[in-house]
């Protein structure tokens, strides 16, 4: 038995099936087209966690920013 109920027979007919679909060539491309896709899901994930937690985005203003002012 394989995944969920379903036997290796079954798991090599699906296979053989998406090879006749897409063809040798385009299944070749799949493999870097996903790692491509992920590495720039990453990447944007990445520089907007960077950009939130900048210096420039948590700036206070200029009145919170003078520790002699008395606050009012």
């Amino acid at each position: 038995m394989g995944l969920g109920g379903i036997s290796i027979w079954q798991l090599l007919i699906i296979l053989a099936i998406i090879v006749m679909l897409f063809g040798t060539s385009r299944l070749r491309n799949i493999g870097p087209d996903l790692g491509s896709a992920i590495r720039g899901f990453r990447d944007s994930i990445a520089k907007d966690k960077a950009e939130s937690e900048s210096p420039a985005a948590n700036k206070a203003t200029p009145d919170e920013s003078d520790p002699d002012k008395p606050a009012t």
